[in-house]
């Protein structure tokens, strides 16, 4: 039994696009060259690469859900270029070099199609902030700095009094700047890139895949109405990747919450007396993630879940407390905006592993996944997937190279319950570590 996402419908990013067009779902038999399951950063790259490889191919694209419904549509916006904290602190220079120019791929590949195809989604490359409210944060974003001047990578310190002034808020102590990273919206930047795919490839949404099947050299993708056959399978499901049997007991599925507000008025603006568009991430990696949005919208992001169903993990009640923390943050920052409102507050699951390992590569005849982004997807997907797509072809490159050298096998989860207990315990731990960062 496939379970299958259970997002829910309060996503401020999607509910502020447009109407999407018609959906068009699995029906029959469908024959293609090559399937594709998940239409997110990762499955979205990998189809656009196999039509430039085989222009000739029919490549079809199945997602159970709109695109940019789904956890790509629900990040807080942010693609960065410098490798995630953890990985900041590999022991090897040329693994995070590797890294940096795997994520700076992914970006250049990005900004080159929010410019051909005029992808309207707020994409900007303004860098970003980490910052620090405490002692906690402060220690923090000193190892930061040393892990930076170890990268070689250019930085720079923000002092209180103007990040006061970037950010409208006097909450934060210091932080430090990096230049390379990119803010956007993400649904429209999903949806964009969904909409203008190669000729040759088809996306069928709001068709789950139950089940696959192996038979007479071709894959089966079982859907509720219709079937897609095809020899070869990239698989972009991330953490949903092991419903299909595949990466089982080496994937935990973590939920984030954000919550926003509706866009400031020119008088409340003026009262925030902050810049627009901006984006900060906490030193300590359990605190809150801040935006100031493009379009005058402040979105926070704390609040981890292990979330073992996914979506049907959370009720309303759980999503209720959320908002509620995410109010005390929001106030703990602006107290003279206390009268806006939030309009959304929603969760996105992603998968991270007990290693901090990437999966990336062949997982049996025929069938191909990058899974599990540990929390950093944009970037990440966006690379995976097109490498994921040579690896698939037999296309060798540089830099397939260097993805297969830095990802690896995530390690075994224990078991049931043994696992929850300890995810739980190890989120209520940092929780508690960081509440003065949040």
């Amino acid at each position: 039994m496939i379970n299958l996402p259970k997002d829910d419908h309060s996503c401020g990013w999607y509910q502020a696009l447009p109407p999407a067009a018609p959906v068009k779902r699995l029906k029959g038999v469908q024959k293609a060259d090559y399937a594709v399951l998940g239409a997110g950063f990762a499955g979205l790259a990998a189809a656009r690469r196999l039509a430039e490889h085989h222009p000739e191919a029919r490549i079809v694209l199945v997602d159970a859900q709109r695109a940019a419904e789904g956890a790509s549509g629900r990040n807080s916006g942010f693609v960065i270029d410098l490798p995630h904290k953890f990985a900041l602190e590999h022991p090897d220079p040329a693994h995070k070099q590797k890294l940096l120019g795997l994520n700076r791929s992914a970006i250049a590949q990005l900004d080159g199609l929010v410019q051909r195809h005029g992808i309207d989604c707020q994409w900007s490359a303004v860098g970003k902030y980490q910052g620090a409210v405490g002692e906690r944060g402060e220690a923090f974003l000193d190892h930061f700095e040393h892990l930076m001047k170890d990268l070689g990578e250019p930085y720079r310190k923000v002092e209180h009094s103007e990040l006061n002034a970037v950010l409208g808020t006097s909450y934060y102590r210091r932080a430090i700047f990096t230049p390379g990273g990119y803010l956007m919206q993400p649904a429209a930047l999903v949806r964009g890139m969904a909409e203008n795919l190669p000729e040759n490839v088809e996306l069928l949404e709001q068709s789950p895949i139950r089940s696959l099947q192996q038979e007479g050299g071709k894959w089966r993708l079982l859907g509720d109405e219709g079937e897609i056959q095809a020899p070869k399978l990239l698989l972009g499901t991330s953490i949903f990747t092991r419903e299909f049997g595949y990466l089982k007991n080496r994937l935990l599925p973590v939920m984030t919450f954000a919550s926003w507000t509706r866009p400031l008025t020119d008088i409340e603006l003026a009262r925030y007396g902050g810049e627009l568009n901006w984006g900060l991430t906490p030193a300590d990696h359990a605190g809150t993630t801040l935006r100031m949005t493009a379009d005058r919208r402040i979105l926070l992001r704390n609040s981890y879940k292990h979330v073992p169903q996914y979506g049907g993990s959370i009720n309303d009640g759980m999503r209720q407390r959320i908002q509620a923390d995410h109010r005390q943050a929001f106030l703990a920052r602006y107290p003279d905006l206390a009268e806006v409102p939030f309009t959304h507050t929603w969760g996105g699951v992603y998968a991270i592993s007990r290693n901090f390992t990437n999966f990336f590569g062949q997982l049996e005849d025929g069938v191909y996944a990058s899974a599990c982004d540990n929390g950093v997807g944009a970037a990440w997907g966006t690379i995976s997937g097109t490498l994921l797509a040579d690896l698939a072809v037999g296309a060798d490159s540089a830099q397939l190279r260097d993805i297969q050298q830095v990802t690896g096998m995530p390690s075994l989860n224990p078991p049931e319950p043994f696992l929850g207990l300890g995810v739980k315990s190890r989120i209520a731990l940092a929780k508690w570590q960081s509440r003065r960062e949040l």
